[in-house]
């Protein structure tokens, strides 16, 4: 796993909310934004070590196709 062993001291403040403000995309931004950089890299990795243990192939699944009119990527000309 490449998750550092402190990053639940530092990100995940126990609290309880009801607001479903803090629920939208907008808010999930602002607080995206408000980590650093080494606590944006220790996201990916939380998130990434999720993904691969419920679906320990998902790294060597090499059959993934784009879905039409969902996501465009742009390339130079």
């Amino acid at each position: 796993m490449c998750c550092g062993a402190g990053m639940e001291k530092r990100m995940m403040q126990p609290s309880v909310s009801h607001d479903r403000a803090e629920e939208t995309p907008e808010a999930k931004a602002r607080w995206f934004q408000s980590l650093s950089y080494t606590e944006r890299l220790d996201m990916l990795c939380f998130f990434t070590d999720l993904i691969l243990s419920q679906h320990p192939d998902m790294a060597d699944r090499k059959d993934a196709t784009p879905i039409p009119g969902r996501v465009q990527v742009l390339k130079r000309p």
